[in-house]
């Protein structure tokens, strides 16, 4: 079955890995291969896919790209580092 997807990217947090991962001073195969030593296979293709909005990021892939990147989930989601979900907002 197809997915539907309605938006005009397929991921949220592209474009602040980018950011996040010039700021930490990794190229593309540089944040690929650490990943990688952490069992998560994301190519230099697939980063840029990431980043450009173009791919969808699984849970294990964005959870690893913050400890990569040493970045929290909540600042990847655009949330604000310390911003937590109330219950209301689930």
């Amino acid at each position: 079955m197809p997915r539907i997807i309605d938006a005009t990217t397929n991921n949220i947090t592209g474009e602040r890995i980018k950011q996040s991962r010039i700021k930490a001073g990794l190229s593309q195969a540089a944040l690929s291969a650490k990943l990688e030593l952490m069992a998560v296979y994301v190519c230099r293709g697939s980063v840029s896919r990431i980043e450009n909005g173009e791919r969808t990021v699984t849970d294990i892939e964005i959870d690893a790209i913050s400890k990569v990147l040493n970045i929290s989930l909540d600042e990847l989601f655009g949330r604000g580092s310390g911003q937590h979900m109330r219950e209301n907002d689930l």
